[in-house]
């Protein structure tokens, strides 16, 4: 089942076009129809993996700006070449979502098929969100070492710092609490889209 996504840029005119920036940031995630700029600073794309959209939200959040709307169900089939072009209740459902999330502290909304569970998955996908938004720069370097599979003495020799202090790093991150939300997120996404 398709999720589509819908991010709309915040403070555009203050901060510049972000979209080339985020395009790059999204191009090695698995796309059903990849991510194009659909309007101004609103950026769309089609996935059919749950854990896909997840990540999708992890990088958002990382770089920051960014109203995140999910929209869970189907599209009209076949799919065109262009996601500018694709059309169906999950693209309403995301359009729904990104409005949503404009008016949300943590801006990520999640509209589906099965209302309950896609707010399930917007509750955990927000606290997702609430705990990569305050994560430090330290803490990504460390994450991303370890999940890039280096051990924490192999990513303590390259941060130039000791073992114990990428431990922290990663206990400081939460690390472990978003590895559980993770799957969790992509459960009730799943869930949400019938």
């Amino acid at each position: 089942m398709p999720f589509v996504l819908t991010v709309d840029q915040r403070g555009s005119r203050r901060s510049g076009d972000q979209v080339p920036a985020v395009l790059s940031a999204l191009s090695g995630v698995p796309t059903v129809l990849r991510f194009e700029r659909t309007a101004g600073d609103e950026v769309q794309g089609v996935l059919d993996d749950p854990a896909a959209v997840v990540e999708v939200v992890r990088r958002l959040v990382r770089g920051g700006g960014w109203s995140i709307g999910i929209g869970a169900g189907p599209v009209q089939t076949p799919l065109p070449r262009s996601t500018r072009a694709a059309t169906g209740p999950a693209f309403l459902a995301a359009r729904a979502a990104v409005e949503a999330a404009k008016r949300r502290p943590v801006r990520v909304a999640v509209r589906g098929a099965v209302a309950e569970a896609a707010e399930d998955a917007q509750a955990v996908l927000t606290a997702l969100a609430a705990l990569l938004g305050r994560r430090s720069d330290q803490a990504w370097e460390a994450v991303e070492l370890v999940e890039g599979g280096r051990t924490q003495a192999q990513a303590a020799g390259q941060l130039g710092v000791s073992r114990q202090a990428v431990g922290q790093r990663l206990a400081a991150g939460l690390w472990e609490v978003e590895r559980d939300l993770r799957p969790t997120a992509a459960r009730l996404l799943a869930r949400a889209a019938g």
